[in-house]
């Protein structure tokens, strides 16, 4: 029998995945991270959440507001499960009782699936793309806080004022060259060594301490920037937000209740944290992101060397594949970049002239113990 399994681990209180091994034993879950620490999760304190449907990955949690979350796709791990702890089986999801329950509920099952199908494959995604041009930024603005409640609590934010202004001076100068922009751009920086950088409805940038440790110039920033601020003034994530969170949230909207996208705050970070985006949606940004830079004079040469440089090292360097995975940057993309950089002149002038860059990794406290 089978004893080990890989899955995923949410702490509860970020939104990032970690990658871990569970080893099934008879009293307990024993969770590996790849960093080398273990933890315990007696099942007495565990509770399914999802894994009772065919398609459908194992979701165990553990604790009450925030819980910890282990997700496993493979879901004959529940059979394993059962056969390593037979005293509990009642506590966990048994999947050799599907068959009967398929059996039982068959022609039932083919109308709500032929229904719910049509619902989310054409229904909803028609209705939130109808009415996404519509939405207040007032509820942006409300749900983009929510968000990033859980993606940067203030425990985890850096708030160095001299080297945080840099980082606001960048996106000032960026979005200068916004007409009319309808949200108050900001950039969060957490003291998180993940290479990645989220664009959340409403304004915000969170960028990750690992990220920025990877850049060499205020240009490269400013091309990632750039990036995720036409993620927000094209509203993609709040469309993937709209259709992916579920339709409690879609009726929020429709039904004007600002203060309810507060109740999103903890699914929308975790989806935000997880998700990718169309590739229609990437090329978007890039390329208008392209344009932006060139519409505030800020050399371009920067955001193409920032991908290039994560794409060279990607093979190298795990931490890297995030931030390429979510945000990807093959050949055929860094080749119209630089397309579309050539069609203007050369840029002579820095950003931050006076700023020594490196200096910039500082602006998280460095760690403790």
């Amino acid at each position: 029998m089978q004893t080990d399994w890989e899955g995923y681990y949410l702490d509860g209180r970020t939104a990032v995945r970690h990658r871990v091994v569970i080893h099934l034993r008879p009293d307990d879950l024993q969770v590996a991270t790849e960093t080398g620490t273990t933890f315990r999760w007696p099942y007495a304190e565990i509770r399914q959440t999802q894994g009772f449907y065919a398609g459908e990955h194992v979701r165990l949690e553990r604790g009450e507001k925030m819980p910890e979350v282990l997700v496993v796709a493979d879901t004959t791990f529940l059979s394993a499960l059962q056969q390593m702890a037979p005293q509990w089986r009642r506590h966990f999801h048994d999947p050799a009782h599907r068959t009967l329950r398929r059996k039982l509920t068959f022609l039932a099952a083919i109308v709500v699936v032929g229904v719910t199908t049509a619902l989310y494959v054409w229904g909803i995604p028609a209705l939130v793309t109808l009415v996404v041009s519509y939405i207040p930024v007032s509820w942006e603005e409300q749900l983009g806080e929510a968000v990033v409640a859980h993606l940067a609590p203030p425990e985890r934010r850096c708030t160095d004022p001299t080297r945080t202004q840099a980082l606001n001076d960048i996106l000032t100068a960026l979005t200068s060259a916004v007409p009319s922009p309808p949200y108050t751009f900001r950039v969060i920086v957490v003291n998180d060594a993940t290479v990645n950088a989220l664009a959340a409805p409403g304004g915000s940038i969170v960028l990750f301490r690992g990220l920025l440790e990877q850049t060499q110039s205020a240009e490269e920033v400013a091309g990632v920037l750039a990036h995720e601020v036409q993620h927000i003034l094209r509203r993609h994530a709040t469309h993937a937000l709209l259709q992916y969170t579920s339709t409690g949230l879609l009726v929020t909207l429709l039904a004007g209740d600002v203060s309810g996208t507060s109740a999103y705050g903890l699914e929308g970070a975790r989806l935000l944290s997880m998700m990718h985006y169309s590739r229609q949606n990437e090329e978007e940004a890039d390329r208008e992101g392209m344009r932006l830079l060139l519409a505030a004079g800020i050399d371009p040469a920067g955001m193409i060397a920032f991908f290039e440089r994560l794409r060279k090292e990607g093979g190298d360097a795990p931490a890297v594949l995030q931030y390429v995975s979510t945000h990807p940057s093959t050949g055929e993309r860094i080749e119209t970049l630089k397309a579309l950089a050539a069609q203007a002149p050369r840029r002579s002038g820095k950003l931050l002239p006076a700023y020594e860059w490196r200096d910039i990794s500082k602006v998280c406290p460095a760690p403790t113990g």
